[in-house]
């Protein structure tokens, strides 16, 4: 069990819907919480409401100094013990939804839109995988030689992408496909890599285009059981499961109410 008394965590997206829901999961069970985003109102009112000692951090998850700089402030406040990688990121420039390799009108995808893509959501959580787990290396090893833990957003879009999808299914069935050669290359130092593929939540990036009422209208009738959308609570109950559960690892956990795309 990696216990997060007296320990640091760093959440990447930490502001964001599945972000914060983790944030204050994490903190209940005693870390110190690094809330790394880009959202500085939410990032700050989060850090003041949890007033544990936590922090919100400003970091652009495509810039290596500026994890580096997440990163090591959380190792600043506590052993860093906890990494959550839960971010998104802005859509490729003059893209308004979803791209299908080659549109209705015979054109395909610039390939920048698609590098754009694959680098928000699968190159960085990467950096931060990679940055994270050098500095758990340095921890003392807690019980089972248990230095840290890190778990990776995944999506069911990694495993069933529907049209227009290509480059995120592509970006997170990367996050699936490392995952398991991660916890192996990690293995040696006592910390363990895990992935969540969530399915289709409640989250910020809903609420950006319509009402609650709306979405869950909409997409809630598309989970068999609960007939609704998912609660961004449920993932940091499954997040803060993973971190105290040591037999986790190597693998991704699928939460999606039994929903396929």
């Amino acid at each position: 069990m990696v216990d997060l008394t007296n320990a640091s965590a760093l959440v990447t997206g930490g502001a964001g819907g599945f972000g914060s829901a983790t944030v204050k999961r994490l903190a209940e069970r005693g870390a110190k919480v690094v809330i790394a985003d880009v959202n500085d109102e939410r990032g700050e009112a989060l850090a003041k409401e949890l007033g544990n000692g936590s922090v919100y951090v400003r970091t652009d998850i495509l810039d290596e100094a500026s994890i580096a700089n997440a990163v090591q402030t959380a190792a600043s406040l506590a052993p860093l013990r906890a990494a959550v990688v839960v971010h998104g990121g802005p859509p490729p420039p003059g893209a308004t939804g979803p791209q299908r390799t080659v549109n209705k009108e015979g054109k395909r995808i610039p390939l920048a839109n698609f590098a754009h893509t694959v680098n928000i959501y699968l190159n960085s959580a990467f950096a931060v995988t990679s940055q994270a787990a050098e500095a758990m290396a340095q921890n003392e090893p807690m019980a089972s030689n248990q230095r840290g833990v890190i778990i990776n957003t995944a999506s069911i879009a990694g495993y069933e992408g529907q049209p227009g999808q290509a480059a995120y299914s592509a970006a997170k069935g990367g996050i699936i496909g490392m995952t398991l050669t991660i916890a192996r290359d990690l293995a040696p130092l006592g910390i363990r890599a895990m992935a969540i593929a969530p399915g289709t939540f409640l989250t910020y990036a809903y609420r950006s285009r319509m009402t609650d009422e709306q979405a869950q209208a909409h997409w809630g009738p598309m989970v068999p059981n609960p007939r609704r959308m998912g609660d961004p609570d449920e993932y940091a109950i499954l997040a803060a499961h993973i971190v105290e559960n040591d037999f986790l690892n190597g693998t991704t956990i699928r939460l999606d109410g039994a929903q396929r795309f």
